[in-house]
């Protein structure tokens, strides 16, 4: 049994951010693997509260660090594991980077444990704007490897093609030759 599937918190806390990122320092060894378990587990504990902070209803929880970091992983991170394989991964991501932006502004990134910060540079390495990847090299530069080397490759892409081609089939966009190659040949694939 992995650690999210017993953990229960206080039920006063549920709907809070810090019940957010208590679960998320929980679950940390599943931040990046394809796991159908936990994606379900996370969508079936959090999609209400994803919901209202996709209608802007929690925006005050940006007064504090964790507070911050909660919005970030429901605005990034939820949609990755609970819509995985379709379109709606990416529907918050603007506001994410919105959240970022606000959350670097306030210094929030440097008020959380060393092993959360990356949460505050990842909206960046999502977005398929050069700026966007720029500043998430810098940002991440400052957390070392292996992120600053994820940056990177992350921002290679862009570069390249201007896009994740990775995406294309969930946004409806047709593929190009040089993508496709890029695709079969083990090019990133999310």
């Amino acid at each position: 049994m992995r650690a999210f599937d017993g953990w229960r918190p206080d039920a006063d806390r549920q709907g809070t951010a810090e019940y957010v990122v208590a679960f998320w320092r929980m679950s940390s060894g599943q931040w990046f693997e394809k796991d159908a378990a936990f994606d379900r587990n996370f969508r079936d504990r959090f999609l209400a509260l994803h919901m209202a902070v996709a209608a802007r209803r929690h925006d005050n929880w940006m007064e504090t660090p964790h507070g911050a970091l909660a919005l970030l992983i429901l605005t990034d991170q939820f949609p990755r594991n609970a819509f995985r394989g379709n379109a709606h991964m990416f529907a918050t991501d603007p506001l994410a980077r919105r959240f970022a932006r606000q959350a670097l502004e306030a210094g929030h990134m440097v008020r959380v444990e060393a092993q959360l910060r990356l949460f505050f540079c990842l909206p960046f390495a999502h977005s398929e704007e050069m700026a966007d990847q720029d500043l998430s090299v810098r940002l991440n530069a400052g957390l070392g490897q292996p992120w600053l080397e994820h940056a990177e490759g992350h921002r290679d892409i862009i570069h390249r093609f201007g896009r994740f081609p990775h995406r294309n089939d969930m946004l409806g966009r047709t593929t190009t030759p040089e993508e496709n190659a890029y695709l079969k040949g083990g090019g990133f694939q999310g």
